[in-house]
């Protein structure tokens, strides 16, 4: 059951899906439920220890999981898979713009924003295809990114926040510091955003 557990884990992870408890039951653990906790702490340590990857819930209530990567990062990037290096670049840089932005912006900027970056939604793009799928389904889906209606707009408006997957695997100051790499200037120029990435582990 652990094996079992631990492949269905890294095959959902290949997509960043997060998984459900119930999916896990029902799948992979079947008439073992009274072990379940056994099961996944054990597959949590094999995944720990051979993949370097860390499994946390990040929904209580509803038992959600993600696999998150907890070898030392290099500077301002994530450790992934080649072809996952771009996607996870320009993720890198929405997350920074909505940092720096105050923790959240409306989908209009942060397409004006893209639009600055030559990256334009709605349009095929060599290396991200379909920005706008990119951003609103697969980001959201994999939980880098949370969005929420912003009430009475019309046509109806978004505000983006980070999701919890991306809480997890940066932190602020890992940003500030991508960001300040980026401008040519020191953490400290941007007073309020140092301060908070400093307070947040």
């Amino acid at each position: 059951q652990v094996s079992e557990l631990v492949q269905f884990l890294l095959v959902k992870d290949q997509k960043k899906i997060p998984v459900k408890k119930a999916d896990m039951l029902k799948n992979i653990i079947r008439e073992y439920r009274d072990a379940y906790w056994e099961i996944l702490n054990k597959a949590g340590k094999t995944l720990q220890e051979v993949f370097g990857l860390q499994l946390v819930e990040i929904d209580t209530k509803r038992h959600i999981c993600i696999l998150i990567n907890n070898l030392p990062r290099a500077e301002g990037q994530y450790l992934c898979r080649e072809k996952e290096k771009e996607k996870m670049g320009l993720l890198l840089v929405i997350l920074s713009f909505i940092f720096m932005k105050g923790n959240s912006v409306k989908d209009s900027a942060l397409w004006e924003f893209l639009h600055l970056l030559r990256v334009y939604p709605g349009k095929q793009h060599s290396v991200f295809g379909d920005v706008r799928k990119l951003v609103t389904e697969e980001f959201v889906r994999q939980k880098y990114l949370e969005t929420t209606p912003i009430p009475l707009t019309d046509p109806p408006e978004f505000k983006y926040q980070w999701g919890p997957r991306a809480e997890k695997e940066t932190s602020k100051k890992d940003v500030l510091n991508f960001v300040a790499k980026i401008q040519g200037k020191d953490p400290t120029f941007w007073a309020s955003q140092y301060s908070e990435a400093e307070a947040t582990p």
